[in-house]
C-alpha cells in the first residue's frame, strides 16, 4: 500500500529543495522527520511539513501503521516561473527568475 502528499506552487528552487530530499530518500519516516527538524534550510520545514501531510493521509485513507513507513519516492519538478525586472545600467534592465515547485511524497509499508 503506497499513500501520498503534493505540494504545488512552492516558492523554492527546485534545485534547492532537491538536495534536502536526497538527505531523505529511502530513509523511515521517523527518520527522515528527525533529519528534517535539524536542517538549517528553508526546504527542510517545507519537506517535514509535506512528510507529515502524507503520513496524516496514511492513518486516515489506508490504516496503515505509521511505525512501517518508508519514503518510496521523493521529487521536486518545476512549477510556473515568476519573472520580473531589475534596472540595470545604461538603462538596460534584466531579468529576475523566481521559480516555484511542485513536491510530491509517496510512502510505502516496509513488510
Amino acid at each position: 500500500m503506497i499513500a501520498k502528499a503534493h505540494a504545488r506552487y512552492i516558492r523554492i528552487s527546485p534545485r534547492k529543495i532537491r538536495l534536502v530530499m536526497d538527505a531523505v530518500r529511502g530513509k523511515k519516516v521517523e527518520e527522515a522527520l528527525n533529519i528534517l527538524s535539524f536542517m538549517p534550510k528553508k526546504g527542510a520545514s517545507i519537506l517535514k511539513k509535506l512528510i507529515e501531510s502524507a503520513v496524516a493521509n496514511a492513518q486516515e485513507n489506508q490504516n496503515l501503521d505509521v511505525d512501517q513507513l518508508r519514503i518510496a519516492q521523493i521529487y521536486a519538478d518545476e512549477g510556473p516561473v515568476l519573472k520580473r525586472w531589475r534596472p540595470r545600467a545604461l538603462g538596460r534592465a534584466t531579468m529576475i527568475r523566481k521559480r516555484t515547485s511542485h513536491l510530491t511524497v509517496i510512502l510505502e509499508e516496509i513488510k
